[in-house]
């Protein structure tokens, strides 16, 4: 590991867009559930999501898991929804417990292997579904920690629409960030704050889009284009 060791979104290897010619992206919300605040669950927006038929990838932690058992297996068993890994402990990744957010990251390949790993576990243990990308608390990386997670099987899932900022942003906000997004774009948000904007901000965002022709795709459908 080299002593300037890159720290962040960026890190090498990281998937923040996938390849299309179509008017198109992917929505992706998390459910990080490392506090009783974010172990929440915003149905309002899950609901609009059913009602109109749009897809997302969904990256839930152990800790969310554990807080909504029966939520988590509506949400798993639902085709219209992409159950993916955020976690076990809501961690970002180092090799060096790097911290993001004042949260503590991993401090070792062991460390990053359980963060994934035991996750992955509980998930096939309760759903019967093996996951194959990961997007870590806060989504820091190092380059070393994205390696790490290659070789478990899994890609390494960013973003290139932030549209919620963690779930503080207005809903007038999300939409001026969604309004930004292009053809390719893996657009991040969260589920876990029934308290946040989201629901409002989304939804009217989300329907602009649909009414001006946006198709949106689940994320394991198009990161191999």
């Amino acid at each position: 590991m080299g002593l300037f060791a890159y720290w962040g979104f960026d890190a090498q290897g990281v998937v923040k867009t996938f390849k299309t010619s179509k008017k198109e992206a992917a929505l992706t919300l998390d459910a990080c559930g490392a506090s009783k605040l974010s172990c929440g669950y915003d149905r309002e927006l899950i609901d609009f999501l059913k009602a109109r038929n749009i897809p997302a990838t969904l990256f839930i932690t152990s800790k969310w898991i554990r807080a909504n058992p029966k939520l988590f297996a509506e949400l798993s068993s639902n085709p219209l929804f992409d159950v993916q890994n955020h976690g076990t402990e809501h961690k970002p990744l180092s090799v060096s417990g790097k911290s993001a957010y004042n949260i503590k990251g991993t401090a070792n390949a062991d460390e990053i292997k359980a963060e994934v790993m035991d996750n992955h576990d509980l998930v096939k243990k309760l759903s019967g579904k093996s996951m194959s990308l990961f997007r870590s608390g806060t989504a820091h990386y190092d380059d070393e920690s994205v390696a790490i997670v290659g070789a478990l099987g899994y890609k390494v899932i960013g973003f290139s629409v932030n549209a919620d900022a963690g779930a503080t942003n207005s809903a007038e906000t999300i939409q001026k960030e969604m309004a930004k997004t292009k053809p390719g774009d893996i657009i991040i948000a969260h589920m876990n704050h029934p308290e946040s904007q989201n629901a409002k901000g989304l939804s009217l965002a989300l329907k602009k889009m649909l009414d001006d022709g946006w198709k949106f795709v689940k994320v394991s459908d198009v990161v191999e284009r």
